[in-house]
């Protein structure tokens, strides 16, 4: 019988399992390059503008749920397209709801950077 590895252990395997599939989300999709590259840019503005903690975590949580829901909808597709490779009108709809669901949190982290930034770059005029 093999022994059975410890609860730390397991917990660093996972780690590295999700810090696998994190790179890979950055190495291969498009999408979350380009969500990436606008996080880095909206960190910038931050520091720039001296934004309070408290927009800080609204802007970190509105990052984190967009890229977040990316990465279950690029999940979705790659299990959608393995499950059923031809193409089909439910398979379909169901890519289109989860990247229905990407959009949906993209306009509202929209709306939280603009509230956050448009008072600020206004400010000089």
């Amino acid at each position: 019988m093999k022994k059975k590895e410890s609860f730390f252990i397991n917990r660093l395997k996972s780690i590295g399992f999700a810090l696998k599939g994190a790179l890979y989300l950055l190495k291969t999709e498009a999408s979350i390059q380009v969500q990436f590259a606008l996080t880095i840019l909206i960190t910038a503005l931050g520091f720039y503008f001296n934004i309070s903690r408290t927009e800080w975590m609204f802007q970190l949580l509105a990052v984190g749920i967009v890229m977040g829901i990316e990465g279950l909808n690029t999940a979705i597709e790659a299990m959608s397209d393995f499950i059923h490779p031809e193409n089909h009108n439910k398979i379909g709809l169901i890519k289109d709801i989860a990247a229905g669901a990407v959009f949906i949190a993209s306009i509202f982290a929209l709306m939280i950077g603009l509230i956050i930034y448009i008072p600020r770059i206004f400010q000089g005029f």
